[in-house]
């Protein structure tokens, strides 16, 4: 494969918007990946180190004196509002989000709108097949958590209603 090549592979993978893309030929191996679309790799988890006891010093922690003016003023409790129950529902499989059936179709539900248990609130696209994902109570629509066509997570909060 010479430069010529390898830069029409590259320009056809943007065309056609292929985020990753493996090649092997022989003893020849190539791999583009586009860096905007790189996958978060999850930090390494902490080290623990060991101190014999013999060896570790006695540690004193004291705590700062409360000072009037630091002191975070916190309203009585009567002016505090309740804070109010919502009902999450969060997505039972890793797809993609669609607010209608199709495209230039209004959404299923938007922001105010009153539903019932089992009423379509969106679509969550898994492996090309299309997952109508329905409300498991009756209340008003008061959050959308997703975006048209942004990819979720199982068990991503997609809505919360407040129950009736």
């Amino acid at each position: 494969m010479n430069l010529k090549e390898l830069k029409e592979l590259v320009e056809f993978l943007v065309e056609k918007d292929i985020a990753e893309f493996e090649l092997e030929r022989g003893d020849l191996k190539v791999r583009v990946r586009r860096a905007g679309d790189s996958v978060p790799v999850p930090p390494p988890p902490p080290q623990v180190i060991h101190i014999p006891a013999a060896h570790a010093a006695p540690m004193v922690q004291h705590a700062p004196a409360p000072s009037a003016a630091a002191a975070p003023q916190t309203p009585p409790a009567a002016a505090v509002p309740p804070a109010e129950e919502l009902h999450t529902v969060k997505s039972p499989i890793v797809g993609t989000y669609y607010e209608s059936p199709s495209p230039g179709s209004p959404p299923f539900v938007k922001i105010g709108d009153v539903v019932e248990a089992g009423q379509v609130l969106c679509i969550v696209e898994a492996m090309k097949l299309m997952n109508e994902i329905e409300s498991d109570v009756a209340g008003e629509v008061m959050k959308k958590f997703a975006s048209n066509g942004q990819p979720v997570e199982y068990g991503q909060a997609l809505f919360a209603i407040r129950p009736k």
